[in-house]
């Protein structure tokens, strides 16, 4: 019974958040670091909740429950500290994969997979964040995939900043707005869409201005 408890409790963990709060207080802080640490490093625990848990940590920090700027930091160092987990477990995992002749290993598949992570690396780490389960399985295909760790580690902070800060503000200021706190991964999904539509859109013009020019 205290296992199934445990589980809710970790599942719905951005729900009990304010309960939480008030019976623990600061030790919340290494709670959430955990919860953070623990999605992004662990491939297991890809389903603990993200988004919408850093969402509702700023709503409570406009409410004075907790505070922002103790809580943006433990957020990010639990994002980069997870990912560079993760990164490492790939690592390991790619260099036996690479050590060993399998039949059913395509290895061209894995020079294009480092060939496109060392180009656009830096645009994955940057967008996965937001995107629940990508943002577990990016580092860990990094790792595989051999990319280089200055860039990887470049890429992650950058990511890992416009994460564990946009959302939490987001959170801050809108938060108790029942509109967006019921839409919130709509909202994000939304976000990440325009981006990549402005994206494609930009690639698609530099490679018309090309076969014009």
């Amino acid at each position: 019974m205290d296992f199934i408890r445990l589980l809710h409790a970790l599942l719905h963990f951005d729900q009990n958040l304010g309960g939480l709060i008030a019976q623990h207080g600061v030790l919340v802080y290494a709670a959430l670091f955990l919860v953070i640490f623990c999605e992004i490093g662990l491939l297991p625990l890809f389903f603990l909740p993200g988004d919408p848990l850093l969402f509702i940590c700023g709503a409570f920090c406009a409410s004075g429950a907790m505070s922002l700027w103790m809580l943006v930091p433990v957020l990010f160092f639990a994002a980069v500290l997870g990912s560079g987990l993760n990164y490492s477990i790939g690592r390991i995992a790619g260099e036996r994969v690479y050590a060993h002749n399998y039949r059913w290993l395509d290895r061209d598949a894995l020079r294009k997979t480092h060939e496109f992570y060392e180009k656009y690396g830096w645009l994955t780490f940057l967008l996965s964040p937001f995107i629940a389960v990508v943002r577990t399985f990016a580092p860990f295909v990094g790792g595989v995939s051999a990319m280089t760790f200055r860039r990887f580690l470049a890429s992650v902070l950058a990511g890992a900043a416009l994460w564990t800060m946009t959302l939490p503000l987001a959170g801050f200021w809108f938060g108790n707005i029942p509109l967006v706190r019921n839409h919130l991964g709509g909202m994000v999904l939304l976000g990440i869409g325009l981006g990549l539509g402005a994206l494609a859109v930009a690639g698609l013009l530099k490679a018309y201005r090309r076969g014009t020019g």
